[in-house]
């Protein structure tokens, strides 16, 4: 009998550790056309889409942490995420613990946005100096000299959204914002209102790491990413968003 239990209680076991959710990290200044929320939960967009499928992909749930931006890193050096997306090495430098980094699975051009306006391109280095508008915690590798040296200041929302607004709304002349984000706020304006890119600034190639722990399936979420990649599945998802990969 007792050998009975044990054996009943090894199987039910086995099935919890197979059944343990994939723990993705969800940063709470992303906006659509990444991630939308709803009551503070994740419920669609391009990366909500892409861990959505890897999960199912991989044959376990998928469960969302929505954290502040600074809390992140810190979150997954404690174990308490298992996958960060919409990621670059050049973003973290001085990363410490132990993680496996998929391939590149999208390429995001940072641009330099303006209303509409005559003028169809800006270098930054030539700006008078002036408020841009920045997204509060994020990194701007090119502007950042401008920055330290008082060229031209931060203005940080919250969000890149409200970068956005902001800029529509005059607050200020230039904001950066990554390309998703721009053609899906420039989906619900008309064409005379839409915001336009004057510089690119940079181009990332962003993609997943991976926390290397023996209970996180780390070579299946990897393939499976590969080919989530190569079958075309996550250029279909950003054209269902924006309309172009």
């Amino acid at each position: 009998m007792r050998l009975a239990l044990g054996a009943l209680l090894f199987v039910s076991l086995t099935g919890a550790a197979a059944d343990a959710p994939l723990r993705f990290v969800v940063p709470d200044s992303w906006t659509m056309p990444m991630v939308q929320f709803e009551r503070g939960r994740p419920t669609q967009g391009i990366l909500y889409d892409v861990m959505l499928s890897l999960a199912t992909q991989v044959g376990v749930p998928a469960e969302f942490h929505v954290l502040p931006r600074a809390r992140v890193q810190s979150a997954m050096e404690h174990g308490e995420i298992d996958v960060r997306c919409y990621a670059a090495q050049s973003w973290l430098p001085n990363q410490s613990g132990d993680y496996i980094w998929s391939i590149p699975l999208w390429v995001q051009p940072d641009v330099l946005l303006s209303r509409p306006d005559p003028l169809t391109s800006a270098d930054p280095a030539h700006l008078p100096r002036q408020s841009i508008g920045t997204v509060r915690g994020y990194t701007y590798p090119t502007l950042q000299p401008l920055f330290d040296a008082d060229k031209l200041d931060r203005e940080d929302a919250r969000n890149q959204e409200q970068v956005l607004e902001k800029l529509l709304a005059g607050r200020y002349r230039y904001a950066v914002s990554n390309q998703w984000t721009m053609d899906w706020f420039n989906q619900r304006l008309l064409p005379e209102q839409q915001l336009q890119s004057v510089a690119v600034l940079q181009e990332q190639r962003v993609g997943c790491y991976v926390r290397n722990d023996p209970k996180v399936p780390v070579q299946r979420i990897l393939r499976t990413l590969l080919r989530m990649k190569m079958s075309g599945e996550i250029d279909d998802i950003i054209r269902l968003y924006i309309g172009k990969p």
